[in-house]
């Protein structure tokens, strides 16, 4: 399910829908210096053999290969299953990454920082009649928006070509996962620490969602990577690794003393440092 590479804490990266683990790739060898990176495949991408499950049960397999007091780092899709798994184990999850998250992907009547159902039909559509330029058309959309759009498209485009496509029938269940998962009512009760990493112009999921989620997770802060759209990973990779190192590097029971509740990861400009008080 997983490659480990690097020493350090440990930091599981569990990527979106339509493309595989290699979206990471060119974050895991600076990753590797500070980290101990597990880097996830989910069923039927990459070479993992595909299953049936729900979304929940995905979310506890996912958390259950990992060890204890680990960090998720989740992109869009992976960020939901991130989310999911801390409210199912949160003694197992040290802390969590969420990358151009959102906690309902889909618009409703009272959720309309989100796509319109059309779109995940015709991603459907397009996955049972023609995978691999669907999966093309969706890896052009991820950068749309961004100030560095062509270069991104160009590096999307090359890892589906270099990569196996996903099995049709993970592609199908994500799609309705994404249609049909909504966490907003377990966001208040997700306590563990969180960054919150989002594109200023991320044409899937508005910066909006991201800001909702910094206001209903308990210990969350956001990011935002100016100019960049719904893989900031991609734009900026030194400041995303940065981040990350930052926030893995952090002991679990560090405490801020800027913070009236002694919380981490409340300042909204610099993560703390400060030992926890005995």
């Amino acid at each position: 399910m997983s490659t480990i590479i690097g020493d350090g804490p440990d930091l599981a990266l569990i990527h979106g829908w339509g493309l595989g683990g290699t979206v990471w790739q060119p974050l895991l060898e600076p990753l590797s210096q500070c980290c101990r990176v597990h880097l996830l495949e989910l069923p039927g991408y990459g070479q993992e053999p595909d299953d049936a499950s729900d979304f929940t049960a995905a979310a506890q397999a996912l958390i259950a290969a990992l060890p204890a007091g680990v960090t998720l780092c989740g992109w869009s899709l992976g960020a939901m299953l991130a989310m999911r798994a801390a409210s199912l184990s949160p003694d197992r999850v040290g802390g969590l990454i969420l990358v151009g998250a959102t906690a309902r992907f889909t618009q409703c009547a009272d959720w309309p920082a989100a796509q319109a159902p059309a779109v995940l039909e015709g991603f459907a559509a397009g996955i049972r009649r023609q995978p691999t330029p669907t999966l093309q058309r969706f890896a052009l959309l991820l950068s749309q928006g961004d100030s560095s759009a062509r270069s991104i498209s160009r590096k999307l485009l090359a890892l589906l070509r270099q990569h196996p496509t996903p099995e049709v029938a993970a592609l199908r269940r994500g799609l309705d996962w994404l249609g049909k998962v909504d966490l907003r009512p377990l966001l208040p009760a997700i306590a563990t620490r969180c960054l919150l990493v989002h594109g200023e112009h991320d044409p899937l999921n508005p910066i909006a969602a991201a800001q909702y989620l910094s206001t209903r997770l308990p210990n969350a802060r956001l990011e935002v990577f100016n100019g960049a759209a719904h893989a900031p990973f991609l734009a900026d990779p030194a400041r995303f690794v940065r981040l990350l190192g930052e926030f893995c590097n952090i002991p679990p029971d560090t405490v801020c003393n800027d913070s009236p509740d002694g919380a981490c990861g409340v300042r909204p400009d610099k993560f703390c440092n400060v030992p926890a008080a005995r």
